[in-house]
């Protein structure tokens, strides 16, 4: 789950009303968190050339612990997030459910670990950890530890991985 936050008072469009619900949410602390689409060349994460984009985006976050300059030190994610995988050399994609819930911890050193309850999506590569390269959905209790340097180590307690590049090749 790659995610941005955006501003609680973020300016709607001339003449949009706001949602309820999330106003609502907004009021208590959640505030809408979009997820970023993204694309990789061939070989990074998949194979082939890979684009991601959300095609259902309804996640929110809360901060619960911020490190002394404002920035979060503990967050929460939740919300319906599906993700079109598509594989820009052929056109082929897939659907991926990227649901699940997250508190993440964020280190002083720019590290973080994430105590999940999946199914989300993690890009592996080849730079060590426990996680291969792929666009990996992983479903379960699970926790991820992320290295500065991107490096994940997965440590399940329940559940499955599957590489979504093998839907689309």
């Amino acid at each position: 789950m790659v995610t941005t936050a955006v501003a609680a008072g973020a300016a709607l469009p001339s003449g949009a009303a706001p949602d309820p619900a999330v106003a609502e949410a907004t009021a208590t602390g959640w505030v809408p968190a979009p997820t970023v689409p993204w694309e990789r060349p061939a070989g990074v994460i998949c194979d082939f050339a890979v684009r991601a984009e959300p095609v259902v985006d309804e996640v929110m976050k809360l901060v619960l612990d911020e490190f002394p300059d404002g920035t979060p030190q503990r967050e929460i994610y939740t919300g319906d997030l599906v993700m079109r995988v598509t594989n820009l050399e052929t056109g082929a994609y897939t659907d991926a459910d990227a649901s699940g819930d997250a508190l993440i911890e964020y280190h002083e050193d720019g590290s973080s670990t994430w105590y999940v309850r999946g199914p989300v999506l993690m890009g592996g590569r080849d730079t060590g950890g426990n996680l291969p390269r792929g666009y990996w959905r992983v479903d379960g209790l699970f926790t991820a530890d992320i290295a500065a340097n991107g490096e994940k180590t997965v440590t399940m307690v329940h559940g499955t991985q599957h590489d979504v590049c093998t839907d689309i090749d």
